[in-house]
């Protein structure tokens, strides 16, 4: 799925807020909590729905971008199609609202949207459909737009294999290069076999799979319609996506109602349902638009905090948990926490023994828990956030009060790593030092591309420098706030840096990132993550194993190595919250955490909306275990400041 769609995921995270409303989150949250639920920083927040019937931005954005992708493939001129994406890019970030621009008229007016353009997105939203876009459908199969989903497989090369081979689906895709005809085409070879064929083989194993990004918007507006219903006295999302995991393999939903059959009857109604699996009385499974399966349960009240554990998960952890029920004489499940002991069922018969389990039965006493904390104190524990419940530790912890305040959206301060107009970005510098002010951050670390990244616009040195006065003169407006002058710098061949000490010096920190050049070998990759992060003025490691989750793997690093490294060097790693990377992993985290690493909670953004990515970050460094201590940019401005030159460079512009 295209970037842009995964950032539309996260619409409710971009709104900005005033800083007073992101110190008062937390005690939202609490107050609008059920009793029976405990508090996960994996909540969503609320949104207001739109009519079923409305077109809203994203909707627009696919089509332009659906209409820029078929005009590809039926080899119109390139600079048609470039128009349908520059204006889809230009209504994705927009602040105001589509609606009123159309009403108003004022749509042609605005940069990037032409008077044809502008015509049919008017008759988008004010009549629900597009005939030009459903025209445009009708002349390619729907299975080859699929192939654009396979890694190396863009709409040019697309035209091709399907005027070529007659190529119209992944089928006949993976048996054309099985069979190597696809490597006698013009512009292909042996090498692009391979790489499709790879390719498929990801496509497919990923295929079952959603990223939680993805799942945002769609998780929240059901859950605001189920609200919606009085019936309904509490309702939670439950399974890996309040969990945090970063990829989801469908959605659970518990609930509780004196009149379950009405609520199964209206939640099949969703208008985002798109297949009806299974309609029971207490259960009904629905597949929606975006291809994932959702489960909804509704239990008696009393049953629900059992319910909602046992769903929230994982299967490992509720394993563990019954395990040590069974231990202490009780009995874990969906339906309650009891007191087991065996009873007498009838006289023993005469010359047999009461050791026979057929004459006894056990009597079972429910333990009365009316949240997820009773179950767990119940059974000897401190209460677990769902984010640590996957069975590798938490549970020991728990035993000894040892689980730990975990960091929150609140705590974060300021972030870095942060794109501009200058590179790759969309919004220019003063517009992402006003959302990061708006969203009551203290600082904004801006890192533009080096000048390797030339698909990024990559700046040269004289851009850099150009960039570090214009950041300093912004500086000398605010009291309160600070833009950091950063650069994301490219890690060459051998772990050289694109750009020399004598301008890296010159900055206020440094992200050093393997953007090209991915090796085979994991020693060769390993060696120029270690070497750039020896370098003194590489403040930071990005994303350092490269994934982009669903699309591609991790390069082959030894992740022990490099964090043996940091904690050596004192260099930090980011967890690069964009959502398609959230990189490092989880996993990695509390062992990185334990040899003293430290953690910067980056958005990677190249939109000022999507600087609030670092909540989705927030979230996977709960996962890892992280606190707030752990997390450089919960630090305010001047202890970051200290922080920075602490790590032993001399940083001219924290000083300016």
């Amino acid at each position: 799925m295209p970037y842009r769609a995964i950032k539309r995921g996260f619409s409710s995270f971009f709104s900005h807020k005033k800083k007073a409303k992101i110190n008062n989150m937390a005690k939202k949250k609490k107050e609008n909590q059920s009793p029976t639920s405990d508090a996960s920083q994996v909540e969503v927040p609320k949104k207001v729905l739109s009519p079923a019937k409305k077109v809203d931005k994203q909707t627009v954005v696919s089509v332009l971008e659906g209409i820029a992708t078929l005009l590809e493939l039926k080899g119109e001129n390139p600079f048609k199609s470039r128009a349908y994406r520059t204006a889809a890019r230009v209504i994705d970030s927009l602040a105001e609202e589509l609606d009123d621009l159309v009403a108003q008229g004022r749509l042609k007016g605005i940069k990037g949207i032409g008077e044809g353009i502008g015509e049919k997105i008017t008759q988008l939203i004010t009549t629900g459909s597009l005939p030009y876009y459903e025209e445009l459908k009708k002349e390619f199969p729907a299975s080859l737009l699929e192939i654009l989903e396979i890694p190396g497989v863009g709409p040019k090369r697309a035209k091709i294999l399907y005027e070529e081979l007659g190529i119209k689906d992944i089928d006949s895709l993976e048996k054309a290069c099985k069979e190597h005809r696809i490597a006698v085409l013009a512009g292909f070879g042996p090498k692009s076999e391979e790489n499709i064929l790879l390719g498929i083989s990801q496509f497919r194993s990923f295929a079952a799979y959603h990223r939680y990004g993805d799942l945002i918007n769609i998780v929240e507006e059901l859950l605001d319609y189920l609200k919606k219903n009085p019936s309904i006295v509490h309702v939670h999302v439950a399974g890996s996506f309040r969990r945090g995991k970063e990829i989801v393999k469908d959605l659970d939903f518990i609930c509780t109602s004196g009149t379950p059959q009405a609520v199964m009857d209206y939640f099949v109604r969703f208008p985002q349902v798109s297949r009806i699996v299974n309609h029971g009385e207490t259960k009904s499974t629905v597949l929606l638009e975006k291809g994932i399966s959702c489960d909804l349960r509704v239990v008696p009240d009393e049953d629900y905090a059992y319910a909602l554990l046992h769903f929230t998960g994982s299967k490992e952890h509720n394993v563990a948990l019954r395990q040590r029920a069974i231990a202490q004489g009780k009995k874990l499940s969906e339906w309650g926490l009891f007191r087991v002991s065996r009873a007498q069922e009838r006289e023993t018969a005469e010359g047999e023994s009461e050791d026979n389990p057929q004459l006894v039965q056990p009597f079972e006493s429910k333990i009365p828990c009316r949240s997820e904390k009773d179950i767990y104190a119940s059974l000897g524990l401190a209460y677990i956030p769902p984010e640590l419940r996957e069975n590798m530790g938490e549970i020991e912890a728990a035993e000894k009060n040892e689980i730990p305040r975990l960091v929150e959206w609140e705590d974060i301060r300021g972030v870095f790593h942060c794109h501009t107009t200058e590179s790759d970005g969309r919004s220019s510098l003063e517009e992402m030092a006003k959302a990061a002010m708006d969203m009551g951050l203290e600082y904004l670390g801006i890192a533009d591309h080096s000048k390797s990244s030339f698909q990024a616009n990559g700046l040269s040195e004289e851009r850099v420098y150009a960039q570090v006065e214009k950041i300093k003169n912004m500086n000398a407006r605010w009291k309160n706030f600070r833009l950091l002058s950063g650069i994301e710098c490219d890690i060459l061949k051998e772990g050289k840096l694109d750009f020399p000490d004598s301008l890296l010096k010159e900055l206020d920190y440094v992200v050093a990132s393997l953007h090209a050049g991915f090796s085979s070998d994991e020693d060769d990759n390993t060696q120029r993550l270690i070497k750039a992060m020896e370098n003194p003025y590489v403040t930071m490691l990005g994303h350092p194993t490269g994934r982009l989750l669903l699309v591609r793997k991790p390069y082959p690093v030894n992740m022990d190595k490099v964090i043996d490294c940091a904690a050596k060097t004192g260099c930090w790693i980011e967890l690069n919250a964009q959502p398609m990377r959230l990189d490092m992993d989880w996993r990695l985290w509390k062992t990185a955490r334990d040899k003293g690493v430290k953690c910067v909670i980056n958005p990677d953004a190249h939109h000022f909306k999507e600087i609030a990515f670092f909540k989705i970050g927030v979230n996977i460094a709960r996962k890892g275990w992280l606190r707030k201590e752990d997390v450089i940019n919960c630090l305010p401005l001047k202890e970051v400041i200290q922080a920075l030159q602490i790590k032993g460079r001399k940083k001219k512009g924290l000083n300016s």
